[in-house]
């Protein structure tokens, strides 16, 4: 199972498991106007106009992956409303169209079930012995550093407290949780009494200031020694 709180996302994933063929087709269509910032923002705007819902998966679907390959920095950005709203990127050859790599993603989906939930559903669905990993959006190292409305509303300090409270519950409960996170004072507090915690270094590309892009610290916290053995998927 897979779920996020973004319901774009999740019909990302869902149209590249059930419709990959057609939604390469698509991205073709767009892929040639890559360098056109005309283009960009109409395509932009679709989530402005009427009958936004009503286009086809698979077109929205599109839509978002060519934004995300041509805005800048792949900067996912809703505005109050909900809209997508990310500046052009004016890159000189984008990826648009990674066909063997979306039928690799198609395939290793089938069979998986995916849903837009908050992440505290999962507590209804575990058992035992089964494996969660949490991606949340991370705790700003900065002021100026915040990327928390990831779904156009805020993942505060109050929603990284209740995931820490889920994660600990998983782990009363017997199952192996993992989680990465910003490595900062107050994800350390957290996640104080986990099994394991380890700072590892990450790359990242999205920065107002280009010469702090580059390698960041991430802290990964497990819910269990990391020399123990976890179930591995069938």
């Amino acid at each position: 199972m897979l779920s996020d709180y973004n319901p774009e996302l999740i019909l990302c994933y869902r149209v590249v498991r059930d419709d990959v063929e057609a939604l390469i087709a698509v991205l073709q269509e767009h892929a040639p106007h890559f360098a056109d910032p005309a283009y960009f923002l109409e395509v932009r705007s679709w989530d402005r106009q009427p009958g936004f819902a009503e286009r086809s998966e698979v077109a929205r679907a599109a839509r978002a992956m060519f934004l995300n390959r041509t805005c800048y920095n792949g900067l996912y950005r809703l505005n109050n409303k909900g809209q997508f709203n990310a500046p052009f990127g004016y890159y000189k050859n984008p990826l648009i169209v990674d066909e063997n790599n979306l039928r690799a993603v198609s395939t290793a989906l089938q069979n998986v079930e995916l849903l837009v939930a908050d992440f505290a559903a999962v507590l209804d669905r575990v058992l035992p012995g089964d494996l969660i990993y949490f991606d949340p959006p991370y705790v700003p190292v900065s002021a100026t550093a915040s990327f928390t409305h990831y779904t156009g509303q805020t993942f505060s300090e109050h929603e990284q407290r209740r995931l820490a409270d889920v994660l600990h519950q998983l782990a009363g409960r017997g199952c192996y949780v993992m989680l990465s996170n910003s490595h900062t004072a107050f994800t350390r507090e957290l996640y104080r009494d986990c099994a394991t915690r380890d700072v590892v270094l990450a790359s990242r590309k999205i920065n107002c200031d280009g010469k702090k892009r580059g390698n960041v610290e991430e802290l990964i916290v497990c819910s269990y020694p990391i020399d123990e053995a976890v179930p591995t998927a069938a």
